[in-house]
């Protein structure tokens, strides 16, 4: 019997399922491991198949027009197939209408949230020292920030939190997302945005802001450089992924910008005027949002395209994980529009469980989180964990 293994979508081990019974051949088998969809195609021998899937939820498979949902470990026979025919395999997220709500434990103008070392991680726009964090994006706890200032973002990488403040040289870290030590940035200007990559297998973390070329960068996350922009702007929005950084100007403008290093800059242009001052990657996908309603998106970090999302709403950061992006309403008004895509290009509305500003969305281990801002009021999402086994066979012949 042969047997025709197919890797998983983004990276990871292939499975090789075993057949039922009933099945003369495996014609398809693989894994979802870091993606929550595959598309490929199989030739059929004139016989019925047989579809299997085992994960924690339903998988759909659609094969040609005809669309089969099969239950977790189960087995679902088909119609008979000749010829080749487009397959997809595909899990759903497990909630598409509805997100959940959180409580945290004081209410503050949270702007920002960050997954690292194990916790989430969010800090507040206001002048306090407050912060807090979250174990699983549910149940959270505060802590303390190591001055009275209004953190305008959080990253984490290379086993660093790393948080800004606007208007001031004062930054922090931290190892843990729960106490925090502050560091000193080179210039006092309208810090937005922070963002770590590892271009080149060099660790680096950048902050942009204020209105003018000068910005910074630091190799651990304790001690900062000054580096340049390609051009006077106010720089709000930043990403990285695939070995570029990425960034985006607020002020009515097309002003973005790229780096292959985190210290040296090339300028690009985004599809439309806005406020851009939000970003996000994943899987090979970078993401800009506007505040007056235009978004785009790039595949190879350099040049941008318009992207159409299901609502206006001034998105804030998107989070990418288990083949899902996520994003939620924020810069504009408070709102309880959001979105989700698998694939970064097409979008389906997501409602959130509340009229908020809500923070840009931080995810881990299946859950994506984002907090409100002036509220004790959180949020978050459970997705399918990965991975899911699934299998396609050649029916119906019974073996002995």
């Amino acid at each position: 019997m042969g047997v025709n293994v197919f890797p998983a979508v983004s990276g990871g081990a292939s499975y090789s399922s075993q057949p039922p019974a009933s099945a003369s051949s495996v014609l398809l088998d693989g894994q979802l491991v870091t993606a929550s969809s595959i598309t490929t195609s199989v030739t059929g021998t004139g016989a019925p198949w047989l579809l299997y899937a085992n994960g924690a939820g339903a998988t759909t498979f659609t094969i040609g027009s005809d669309t089969y949902t099969v239950p977790v470990g189960s087995t679902v026979g088909t119609s008979a197939y000749t010829g080749s025919k487009s397959v997809s395999v595909a899990t759903t997220l497990s909630s598409s209408t509805t997100v959940n709500s959180s409580t945290l434990p004081v209410s503050d103008q949270w702007f920002s949230v960050a997954y690292g070392a194990g916790y989430f991680v969010g800090v507040p726009y206001s002048g306090t020292t407050n912060g807090t964090y979250s174990s699983n994006g549910i149940s959270w706890s505060t802590s303390t920030m190591p001055a009275n200032a209004g953190w305008a973002d959080i990253a984490f990488g290379n086993g660093y939190f790393v948080a800004v403040v606007p208007g001031s040289t004062t930054a922090a870290y931290s190892t843990n997302g729960t106490t925090w030590t502050a560091s000193t940035l080179p210039s006092s200007i309208t810090w937005r945005s922070v963002a770590y990559g590892n271009p080149s297998s060099t660790p680096k973390f950048i902050a942009i802001g204020g209105t003018s070329a000068s910005n910074a960068y630091s190799t651990n996350g304790t001690t900062w450089s000054a580096m340049t922009m390609p051009s006077s702007a106010a720089w709000y929005g930043s990403a990285y992924g695939n070995g570029y950084f990425v960034a985006a100007a607020q002020g009515s403008v097309t002003k973005g910008a790229y780096s292959t290093n985190g210290t040296t800059w090339t300028a690009s242009t985004l599809p439309a005027s806005d406020n851009w001052r939000a970003m996000g990657y994943g899987n090979s996908i970078w993401l800009a949002f506007g505040s007056n309603g235009n978004n785009a998106y790039s595949t190879n970090g350099t040049s941008w395209s318009t992207l159409t999302m299901p609502a206006a709403g001034g998105y804030n950061g998107s989070a990418y994980g288990n083949g899902y992006y996520v994003v939620a309403s924020g810069n504009s008004a408070a709102s309880t529009v959001g979105a989700f895509s698998t694939n970064g290009t097409t979008w389906t509305a997501l409602t959130f469980p509340s009229s908020q500003t809500w923070s840009r969305t931080a995810y881990n281990n299946g859950t994506f989180v984002s907090l409100a801002y002036g509220t004790a009021i959180g949020s978050y999402i459970t997705t399918p964990p990965l991975p899911v086994a699934y299998g396609i066979y050649n029916g119906a012949t019974v073996r002995a």
